[in-house]
C-alpha cells in the first residue's frame, strides 16, 4: 500500500511525524487489539513485513505463506481503517525513531543527503529534516504544549482512500482477489484529501553556481556534480535523462570515466537523474576520487563540461537511442521473476506516476526518439545551473559552517561560469569520444533442446585440473546461462600478506576488464570476479548468445596478467582507506567481525592485513601472482540454456587457455594441498565473553552479538533449529526492541559458518551497555523457556506447517536455483534434495522431540549449550567497560582476552568438503 503522504507533509515544527506514524501503524488496531497481532501473525506464517517513508509517500508491505494470505491482509487493512495508536506505545516508538536517527548520525550517506537539503530554499519541503528524533517528536512539542498523540491522530486524517494505491499479488483468480480486497478495504475512509503538490525546483539562484566542501566521517574523497533538471518522468517514453546518463556514465574507451581512471584520478563514476517527484529532479555525476584526483578536481569538472560540449557539437544519435531501446526491450521481455514483495513495492510506485495501462511497464520501455527533448536537458546541464559537493577529510580546519541536524562541517563558495570556462581550458586534452556500437547485444535468443530430464546437478567431466558440475534449465525456459569458475588456490591465504596480495590481484583484474566488459553489462551479461576464502571466483550470468566472447576476454586477462604501476597505486590507496573505514562501521558490524575472528580457524585480523597492505609494492605483487597461480584447481558449475557438449567444451577451453599454453603460470595442484577452512568447537555448558571498546569513540552505540553454537549440518537438527528460530524471532524482536526499547537494531536469527549452525541475537543500543544487553538476552531465553514447554499441539502444528510452506516455495529464477545448488557444492554437503528430505522429516517431527532439542542445546542451562558473547562498548559506556573487564568470572564462564590463544586451545568441527579427489554423493 502506497499512501500519498510523506515527510514533505510533516507540519512545521514536527519533523519526522510522517515517519513516526509509519512506525505507529504496526502496533494494534481496534479489530486486532493485541500489540503485535500483525507482525506476530505474519512471522509465524513464514512471512515478513516492513515499511518506508519517502518525501511524498509512505509505503507499507508484507508477504506471507499462501494459505494465510486472507487473514494477514485483513490485519494489514486495519492500518488504514482503525489503528489504536495507544498512548503507552507512543513514547516507546518515539524512542525507536530516535534510536534509528542516532544510528544514522555517523553515516555519511545520511549526512550528505541532509546537507544537500539544507542548502535549498527554506520554504520548499525538500529543505526539511525528515526522519525525526526525540527532540522533534518529544522535547520540542512538549515545550510548545502539544500532545504528540493528538497531533498524530490529526495527521492520520490525511490517510484518505483517494491518496492510496494498493497492489495485491496472490495465486487466486483476479476476480477472487478483487472481491477479497473489496470486502477487506471497503471501509477505508475517503475524506477526499488534496494530494500533496510539491512546489517545483527546491533550488533558487543562490543555491546554484556553488562549490560545497564537506567533511565526511569516513576516509575517501567523493565528488558529486549536480544540476536541477526537468524530471524524466514527464517524458518517460522519450527518456532524455536516460540517454544522457548512458553516455555521461559510460565506462568504455573515450568516456569521461575511462580517461580520469587512466590518469589515476577516480575509482568509479555514475551518472543519471533521480527523484520520486514529478515536479523536480537532479541530474548528477558522482565519483570516488583518489588523492591525486583530489588535487585535480577542477580538471575533472572541466573534462565533464568538455564532454557535455562534445555531445552538443556532435548532436543526438538515433542509433544510440535505438541501442537503448533494443536492450530495454530484451531486458523487459526476458526479465526474471522476482520475489513477490519486491514486485508489489515496485509496481505500487508506478501507479502514482504512470497511467493504468503503463503500470506494469513504467519507464522501462523508451520508444519515442525525440532529439529536441534530449537537447533541452543537455541545455539544463550548464555552468550557470551547476552545484558541486566535494567531500574530503582534507578540508578539516578550513570549513566555517555546520549543518544543524547531523552537525556536518562544510563551507560554500561561489563558482562562476567564467571560472568553469578556465577549468575547461586547462582540462586534459585526451580524446573524448562517443562509445562504439555494442557488440554484446544478443541476437540469438533461441532455447536449446534438452535430451535428458536432469533434476539435480551432475558431474559431467573430471580431470586432475578441474571438475565440471552441470544442470540444464528445466524450470524457467529462458535464453540465459550461469557459469561459476572457482579458482582454488591454496597459496592465496596462508598469511596476511598473501591474503591482501590475492585481494589486490582480483581488484586489478576487474579494473583492467572494466572498459571492455562494460558494454557486456549494459547488454545484460553480468560478470564478477571476487575473493573467496580459498582463492577467487569468476561468475558470469545472462544471455547465453555472447557469453563465450566475454568469458574468453576474462580468461585472457587472467593469463596475461601484469601489474600496471599507476592502477596498482590507485587500488592500493583505495583499499587502505576501506580497511581504515572499518573503524567507522556500525558497532554491530564490528561485533560480527570479532565473532568471525573467534570462530574461523584461519582468519587474519584486519589490523594485520592493513599493515601488510601498507607495505605491499607493485614489484612484490608481480612476483606473488605466479606463485599464487602455480597451484590451482578449478571447480566449475554451469546451469541454464546450454547443452552438455557445449558446457564441456567451455571447460575444455578454460583448461586450454589457463593450463595448456607454453608460458602458462598455472600448474595443477595435488589433492593433499586442497585447503579446508574449519570452525572452532565451543565447549558445552561454558559461556565465553569477548569484551572490547568500539573503534570510533564518537559513536554512541554499543552492541552485542550473543552466539549459540548448536550443530553441524544434519537434516533433523537443521529443521529443529529452523523451527525454533521461526517461533522465537518475532517474540525476541518484540521483547528486546518494542517492550524494553533497548535499541533500533535488535533481532534473533539463524547463522551458518561452513555448515556449523547457530542462533545469534544482535542488539545495538545507545541506552544500555553490553553487559546489561547480554543479561537481557539471557533473561529473554529464560522467560521463553515456559513458552516452548507450554506450546500447544495446535501452535506446534501451525508452526511446522508454516515452515514446510516456506521451504516448498519454488525458486523464482535461474540465479536463485543455481545459487542453491552451488551452495551445496561449495560447502561440500552435496544435499541437492535438501528441501525434500527436510520437509519429509518436518512432517514426522513430534512436539516432544522439538522440546527435548530446545532443552538439550538452547535453554540457558542446557547441558550442550555452547555460547560466546561478543560485546562492543561505545564511548558512552567506558565506565561499564572498565568495570566489566576486571570483574571476577562467574562459574561456567570464560573471558577471552587473547583471541588466537583461545582458538588454539579449542578443537575444530570436521570439514564437510571433500576436495578434488573425493566426491561423496550420499
Amino acid at each position: 500500500m502506497e499512501v500519498g503522504v510523506g515527510s514533505f507533509s510533516d507540519p512545521e515544527g514536527l519533523e519526522g511525524l510522517a515517519h513516526f506514524l509509519e512506525h505507529m501503524l504496526f502496533y494494534a488496531s481496534e479489530k486486532y487489539p493485541g500489540e503485535q497481532d500483525y507482525t506476530k501473525y505474519i512471522s509465524e506464517h513464514g512471512g515478513s513485513s516492513n515499511a518506508f517513508t519517502s518525501s511524498e509517500t509512505t509505503n507499507f508491505y508484507f508477504d506471507v505463506n499462501v494459505d494465510n494470505f486472507e487473514e494477514a491482509l485483513d490485519r494489514f487493512a486495519q492500518f488504514f481503517i482503525k489503528p489504536l495508536m495507544s498512548q503507552d506505545a507512543v513514547l516507546r516508538e518515539i524512542k525507536a525513531v530516535d534510536s534509528e536517527h542516532k544510528k544514522n548520525l555517523l553515516s555519511d550517506g545520511w549526512r550528505m543527503y541532509q546537507l544537500q537539503k539544507h542548502l535549498a530554499s527554506k520554504d520548499h519541503p525538500y529543505h526539511k529534516f525528515s526522519t525525526g528524533s526525540w527532540e522533534t517528536l518529544e522535547t520540542k512539542p512538549k515545550e510548545r504544549g502539544l500532545d504528540i498523540r493528538l497531533e498524530l491522530l490529526k495527521f492520520y486524517e490525511k490517510y484518505s482512500a483517494n491518496l492510496m494505491h494498493l497492489v495485491v499479488y496472490g495465486k487466486e483468480s483476479l476476480d477472487c482477489i478483487q472481491s477479497l480486497v473489496e470486502s477487506l478495504f471497503s471501509t477505508v475512509k475517503n475524506t477526499d484529501q488534496r494530494s500533496f503538490k510539491c512546489p517545483s525546483q527546491p533550488l533558487a539562484a543562490e543555491h546554484l553556481q556553488l562549490l560545497v566542501k564537506a567533511i565526511p566521517i569516513t576516509e575517501g574523497d567523493y565528488l558529486k556534480i549536480s544540476w536541477p533538471v526537468t524530471p524524466d518522468i514527464q517524458f518517460y517514453k522519450e527518456g532524455p535523462c536516460r540517454y544522457l546518463g548512458h553516455l555521461i556514465g559510460h565506462e568504455g574507451e573515450g568516456s569521461i570515466f575511462h580517461i580520469i581512471k587512466e590518469l589515476g584520478w577516480a575509482m568509479d563514476l555514475s551518472a543519471g537523474s533521480g527523484s520520486d517527484s514529478t515536479e523536480y529532479s537532479f541530474f548528477s555525476v558522482s565519483m570516488r576520487l583518489t588523492d591525486s584526483g583530489h588535487e585535480h578536481m577542477e580538471d575533472i569538472i572541466g573534462l565533464i563540461f568538455k564532454y557535455l560540449h562534445l555531445l552538443k557539437e556532435d548532436g543526438i544519435h538515433e542509433w544510440i537511442f535505438d541501442e537503448l531501446v533494443s536492450v530495454s526491450e530484451t531486458e523487459f521481455h526476458y526479465q526474471d521473476k522476482v520475489h513477490p514483495i519486491s514486485y508489489v513495492t515496485d509496481t505500487v510506485s508506478s501507479m502514482r506516476l504512470f497511467p493504468p495501462e503503463e503500470w506494469l511497464v513504467g519507464a522501462s520501455l523508451p520508444s519515442k526518439y525525440a532529439p529536441s527533448r534530449i537537447n533541452m536537458i543537455l541545455d539544463e546541464l550548464s555552468p550557470e545551473r551547476v552545484r558541486i559537493l566535494f567531500e574530503s577529510k582534507k578540508f578539516e580546519g578550513s570549513t566555517d559552517c555546520a549543518e544543524p541536524w547531523y552537525n556536518t562541517s562544510y563551507s560554500a563558495e561561489n563558482i562562476t561560469p567564467y571560472m568553469i570556462q578556465q577549468w575547461i581550458q586547462k582540462a586534459p586534452t585526451e580524446m573524448l569520444h562517443l562509445p562504439k556500437p555494442n557488440i554484446f547485444i544478443p541476437k540469438d535468443l533461441s532455447l536449446k533442446e534438452v535430451q535428458d530430464k536432469v533434476i539435480f546437478p551432475t558431474v559431467l567431466r573430471k580431470t586432475p585440473l578441474s571438475r565440471l558440475w552441470y544442470k540444464p534449465d528445466m524450470l524457467f525456459f529462458t535464453p540465459k546461462v550461469y557459469i561459476i569458475i572457482d579458482f582454488h588456490c591454496p597459496l592465496s591465504s596462508h598469511s596476511p600478506e598473501a591474503a591482501v596480495s590475492t585481494s589486490l590481484f582480483v581488484d586489478l583484474l576487474a579494473d583492467y576488464l572494466n572498459a571492455y566488459a562494460y558494454d557486456a553489462q549494459l547488454a545484460g551479461l553480468f560478470y564478477s570476479i571476487y575473493l573467496t576464502s580459498t582463492g577467487f571466483q569468476v561468475s558470469l550470468g545472462g544471455y547465453n548468445d555472447k557469453m563465450r566472447v566475454l568469458l574468453h576476454a576474462i580468461l585472457k586477462q587472467i593469463v596475461n596478467f601484469e601489474v600496471k604501476p599507476n592502477r596498482f597505486s590507485a587500488l592500493k590507496e583505495t583499499s587502505v582507506k576501506d580497511y581504515q573505514n572499518f573503524n567507522f562501521s556500525q558497532p554491530h558490524s564490528q561485533a560480527s567481525y570479532y565473532l568471525s575472528l573467534i570462530l574461523e580457524e584461519k582468519k587474519w585480523p584486519l589490523v594485520e592485513k592493513l599493515q601488510a597492505l601498507s607495505k605491499l609494492e607493485a614489484d612484490s605483487l608481480a612476483k606473488f601472482v605466479p606463485h599464487l597461480l602455480s597451484k590451482t584447481y578449478l571447480e566449475c558449475y554451469i546451469q541454464g540454456n546450454i547443452e552438455p557438449g557445449e558446457a564441456e567444451s567451455i571447460v575444455q577451453e578454460i583448461e586450454d587457455t589457463i593450463f595448456n599454453t607454453p608460458s602458462s603460470l598455472f600448474k595443477s595442484m595435488s589433492p593433499s594441498q586442497y585447503l579446508i577452512k574449519r570452525v572452532i568447537m565451543l565447549e558445552n555448558e561454558l559461556k565465553c565473553y569477548y569484551q572490547i571498546e568500539g573503534l570510533n569513540p564518537k559513536n554512541e552505540n554499543s552492541s552485542i552479538v550473543q552466539y549459540i553454537q548448536v550443530h553441524q549440518d544434519d537434516a533433523i537438527s537443521n529443521i529443529k533449529l529452523q523451527l525454533f528460530s521461526q517461533i522465537a524471532s518475532q517474540p525476541a524482536f518484540n521483547q528486546l526492541r518494542t517492550v524494553e526499547q533497548l535499541g533500533y537494531i535488535a533481532g534473533l536469527s539463524l547463522r551458518s559458518d561452513r555448515g556449523v549452525w547457530a542462533l545469534e541475537v544482535v542488539i545495538q543500543s545507545t541506552v544500555k551497555d553490553p553487559s546489561y544487553l547480554d543479561a537481557r538476552v539471557d533473561e529473554f531465553f529464560k522467560t521463553f523457556e515456559s513458552k516452548i514447554h507450554e506450546l500447544s499441539d495446535k501452535d506446534f502444528k501451525r508452526n511446522v506447517k508454516s515452515l514446510v510452506d516456506s521451504k516448498l516455495e519454488k525458486f523464482k529464477n535461474l540465479w536463485e536455483e543455481a545459487d542453491f545448488y552451488w551452495g551445496e557444492i561449495e560447502a561440500g554437503t552435496l544435499k541437492f534434495d535438501r528441501i525434500e528430505s527436510e520437509v519429509a522429516l518436518l512432517r514426522e517431527l513430534k512436539k516432544d522431540e522439538f522440546i527435548e532439542f530446545f532443552d538439550q542445546y538452547i535453554k540457558v542451562d542446557a547441558p550442550q549449550r555452547r555460547t560466546v558473547s561478543v560485546q562492543v562498548f561505545s564511548g558512552n559506556h567506558l565506565a561499564e567497560f572498565k568495570k566489566a573487564i576486571v570483574e571476577a568470572e562467574p562459574p561456567k564462564t570464560c573471558r577471552i582476552t587473547d583471541v588466537f590463544g583461545f582458538k588454539r586451545s579449542r578443537p575444530l568441527h570436521r570439514s564437510l568438503k571433500g576436495g578434488p579427489g573425493r566426491i561423496t554423493m550420499d
